[in-house]
């Protein structure tokens, strides 16, 4: 029995190891490439959300040479996003991906960060099947065991502890969900060639918002409508009441704001650091030759060996803080005597 649990463990581990390396692929065969003036801003612009495009033929004849002239010239020619989709009014311009704020037909297209948003909820729901069943018989894997006492110590220790038992039950499956989606995001960023979809603020807003709606939503389902904008201002002079109002208001909307850069921040952050140490063995190339890029790789790798280690705990602990603060607004939103 031992055997056969190692071996789905195995099959399960492959899978999504498989997915991992055919995601990086996708998004490095037809991710449109950035080239900035100097080796940190090339680097740096992988953090920016790249357009799937289709492969251009003039890359195979650039490649061996073919045509050196023309090569050069049509790999910085515009390519043809790999999917469009039009976003039909006219004022959502300002969000059309090949930057042009006034065009007529605002156009949306397929971005590298959905491949792994994608992957995301794809691998969780690998590494959760068969946690419903251990729950109810405790017979798993050791990969179901893992992610089962993750749900449990997210049930025990962050949920029920904060909203109590009753109450939280029923707001677990969103935490739930929220954790496991981002760390996956922010795990995923580490592999090479992949894209890191918290590292982009419009992921992370619209994480924010999932959890703003959930405040709002819920705050007036248990309270009310109306009571749930009345209970906004605590027990204040009626004269005071209009700018405690005001005051209250911007409170509840700097809370989504905090959970959209807080998150935006730290991943971005120890990618350019990542990057940074990277880039140091290039422009040293370049200043001193071949000798200092040689000269200097043991120390640019060395110290971003060291912060991925640091960034991979930081996955996990910004996906808790994430969650967390999540749980804090929507209890505080519910109950306003929080």
């Amino acid at each position: 029995m031992q055997r056969f649990f190692s071996f789905v463990l195995s099959l399960r581990g492959l899978l999504m190891l498989a997915l991992v390396v055919a995601a990086c692929w996708t998004s490095n065969r037809y991710s449109a490439h950035h080239e900035g003036d100097n080796v940190f801003t090339t680097l740096y612009m992988h953090l920016v959300p790249s357009v799937l495009v289709e492969p251009g033929e003039h890359a195979s004849a650039a490649e061996h040479g073919q045509d050196a002239e023309h090569g050069a010239k049509a790999a910085h020619a515009p390519q043809k996003a790999l999917f469009e989709l039009p976003l039909f009014f006219k004022a959502l311009a300002p969000f059309d991906y090949r930057g042009e704020t006034s065009s007529d037909e605002p156009k949306t297209a397929l971005f590298n960060l959905q491949i792994f948003q994608v992957l995301a909820v794809v691998l969780t729901l690998i590494a959760f099947a068969g946690v419903p069943r251990y729950l109810r018989t405790g017979k798993g894997d050791p990969l179901t065991r893992l992610f089962a006492g993750f749900a449990q110590w997210i049930r025990d220790e962050m949920v029920y502890p904060t909203m109590g038992k009753k109450l939280g039950a029923k707001f677990l499956p969103y935490f739930l969900t929220v954790f496991f989606f981002v760390a996956f995001m922010n795990l995923v960023g580490l592999v090479p060639y992949s894209a890191t979809p918290t590292a982009s603020i419009f992921v992370t807003a619209a994480l924010a918002l999932t959890t703003f709606l959930v405040m709002i939503l819920g705050g007036m389902a248990v309270q009310g409508p109306l009571a749930f904008w009345k209970n906004l201002v605590p027990h204040v002079p009626l004269a005071l009441w209009p700018l405690m109002f005001v005051v209250e208001l911007i409170g509840l909307i700097v809370k989504p704001v905090a959970l959209t850069i807080r998150l935006f921040a730290n991943m971005s952050g120890g990618h350019m650091v990542v990057l940074s140490f990277m880039g140091l063995i290039f422009f040293m190339g370049q200043l001193w030759g071949t000798a200092g890029g040689w000269g200097t790789a043991p120390i640019g790798v060395g110290f971003a060996v060291f912060i991925m280690i640091i960034e991979s705990f930081v996955a996990l602990v910004q996906a808790y803080i994430f969650t967390q603060l999540s749980i804090l607004f929507i209890n505080a939103s519910i109950h306003p005597e929080h």
